[in-house]
């Protein structure tokens, strides 16, 4: 068998029937080394259209996470783009939480641009890293990781439409209280503040308004999704978590839960 696949690697490699083959080629290089050093990690396929957006890999070009280990983020920043699409016709303000150097804030107000109505993008972030973790989020996080300059981040955001709410969240919060929102962002990687930010911007969604955690779904970031499904247990909404991780609810779409979870039940057949 073996000796079969490194047949079809080498001939892929040489004389691929399309650019593709080599790709894949070269992917099953890269999957037989890393079955050997982290055996449960999955590939995605090498031929997906997004890698080849123009504008797109300009804009990670931009905040620096097009190659290295950045790029990794490159496909939440896919999803934002893509969700973000969604909220074409919906009212409201959009705002982040936890925002570092900008770039989903950048995306968001480059959709702003794109809308008939003019919208405030409210940002808020302490711009001294993270807030003291708790007992929810593990042993990965420590105080004042993850700091990032307001001048820096302002450097990256020449809008003029943006609210900038420095302090620790919920602080600020007051200063957009009065408001209704179309798309929030929370990237706060702990408990406490994802708790504190969804409490928050829920009830102040407008139907069919896009919220999404970034940090749902990660391993390394317990607290954010204890948070998140803590608070959404007795809602219509829950968090429809992505491949990319991170996840996202639509304000006023009831959602079904882990349904893969639940005891299988005999379906009845259907009658004519």
């Amino acid at each position: 068998m073996y000796l079969k696949t490194a047949f079809r690697i080498l001939k892929n490699l040489i004389s691929p029937e399309t650019p593709h083959h080599r790709d894949y080629a070269r992917l099953d290089i890269v999957r037989f080394m890393a079955r050997l050093i982290l055996p449960r990690y999955r590939f995605e396929w090498p031929s997906l259209d997004w890698w080849n957006d123009e504008s797109f890999n300009a804009y990670l070009q931009q905040f620096g996470e097009l190659q290295g280990a950045s790029s990794l983020r490159s496909r939440s920043r896919w999803m934002v783009y893509q969700l973000l699409r969604l909220a074409e016709p919906i009212p409201g303000d959009t705002a982040e939480c936890g925002v570092f150097a900008g770039a989903s804030s950048y995306l968001i107000c480059r959709f702003l641009q794109s809308k008939s109505q003019a919208c405030t993008h409210f940002i808020f972030d302490s711009f001294e890293g993270l807030s003291q973790p708790s007992v929810e989020d593990g042993l990965e996080w420590s105080k004042g990781l993850l700091s990032h300059s307001l001048e820096a981040t302002k450097a990256n955001l020449p809008f003029s439409n943006i609210s900038w709410q420095k302090g620790w969240i919920p602080d600020r919060f007051a200063q957009a209280a009065d408001r209704r929102f179309a798309f929030v962002h929370i990237d706060v990687d702990l408990y406490q503040p994802t708790r504190d930010s969804i409490e928050f911007f829920y009830s102040r969604m407008n139907e069919g308004g896009i919220l999404v955690c970034d940090d749902y779904g990660f391993s390394g970031c317990p607290g954010a999704t204890l948070a998140v499904d803590e608070f959404l247990k007795d809602k219509p909404e829950k968090m429809v978590a992505m491949a990319s991780g991170g996840g996202f609810l639509i304000k006023g779409r009831t959602t079904a839960g882990n349904f893969l979870g639940l005891p299988r039940h005999e379906l009845t057949p259907a009658t004519e």
